[in-house]
């Protein structure tokens, strides 16, 4: 797998009447002390639906950060947690598979990490509790997850290019969250025999679940740092880009409805 940074990510032009916020919150998970990013859009009133944000295997990063504002945009707040800790930003592909790999060897840490970033959003006075939906990519995509196998108080989920796979399967009835696994038909990392053995935790769980597959797609189709080489097995895709970016607002018009 390769490392991926970003340097710039193409974003909505902002509404003239908007006021984007953003701020870097400091917080905790017992003693390791975490750093995350917030976004919101201030000329929106009162409370809104929140959405948790998980980052790549690179750590919080300008992409992961562009994501945060693009929803602040679509009138959420939106909120990146830091799984890795204050200062750990991974700057190789040795150093992010070391981080990653911590964490995908101990998912109860996994999911305590991003517990703790839920619990910052849920705290936050601009969201609604009863509507908060947590996303994330690659890395991210298998942390949101896990968030919704632990139970955690989540509308949904969506993983972008996450891996499928864990160790501790939901059991019947723990899964709260709707779920949406957006995959890459040809993603080397999460192969065809990884989405049959996810599609039959789902069922065997009874969640609420939908798994889309996007054709000729690979890893990291959502960044275009990735490149353009699917080869390489990560690769930017534009279509599965914008497919994939439409297909979790329609799936928040759902889970948000009143």
């Amino acid at each position: 797998m390769k490392i991926i940074f970003v340097a710039t990510i193409l974003l909505a032009a902002l509404p003239a009447t908007a006021a984007l916020k953003t701020e870097t919150v400091e917080y905790r998970q017992g003693e390791a002390v975490l750093e995350g990013y917030l976004a919101y859009d201030d000329a929106v009133t009162g409370k809104r639906p929140a959405v948790l944000v998980v980052h790549e295997w690179t750590g919080i990063n300008p992409y992961v950060k562009g994501r945060v504002e693009q929803l602040a945009r679509l009138g959420y707040v939106a909120f990146a947690a830091d799984i890795y800790g204050k200062g750990v930003r991974p700057q190789t592909m040795e150093e992010a598979g070391k981080q990653a790999t911590l964490f995908k060897n101990d998912r109860p840490l996994m999911r305590a990490r991003g517990r703790a970033g839920l619990d910052v959003l849920l705290k936050n006075p601009l969201a609604d509790p009863a509507r908060i939906a947590a996303i994330g990519y690659c890395f991210g995509g298998t942390t949101v997850l896990e968030l919704a196998r632990d139970g955690a108080p989540l509308a949904g989920v969506v993983s972008f290019h996450g891996g499928l796979a864990t160790p501790l399967p939901a059991a019947k009835g723990a899964l709260k969250a709707k779920v949406l696994a957006l995959a890459g038909g040809d993603d080397p990392y999460v192969p065809a025999a990884e989405r049959t053995a996810f599609e039959e935790e789902m069922r065997s769980c009874g969640a609420d679940w939908s798994l889309t597959v996007y054709g000729g797609a690979v890893h990291s189709f959502t960044n275009p740092a990735s490149g353009n080489d699917p080869s390489k097995g990560a690769a930017y895709n534009a279509s599965a880009d914008r497919r994939s970016w439409e297909a979790m607002k329609a799936f928040f018009a759902e889970i948000f409805a009143r």
